[in-house]
């Protein structure tokens, strides 16, 4: 496995991780970025999560070659 595709499978666990720790934190942190929500998917979680997502097809172009 090349450096490169090393870096792009790290992208998707690394901001799942930080989502999870943005949303269990809770902190004033996250009420000034979620603008007065309650919802733990605002603000930083759901950038985390949406960048989680958007850096997913290096993990599905794997899993579909494995098949």
């Amino acid at each position: 496995m090349r450096p490169a595709d090393a870096l792009s499978l790290a992208a998707t666990p690394t901001f799942a991780i930080m989502a999870l720790a943005s949303a269990a934190s809770g902190g004033p942190s996250s009420v000034i970025c979620s603008a007065g929500s309650a919802s733990p998917l605002t603000g930083m979680t759901a950038m985390y999560l949406l960048m989680a997502a958007f850096h997913a097809a290096p993990w599905l172009r794997r899993l579909s070659s494995e098949r």
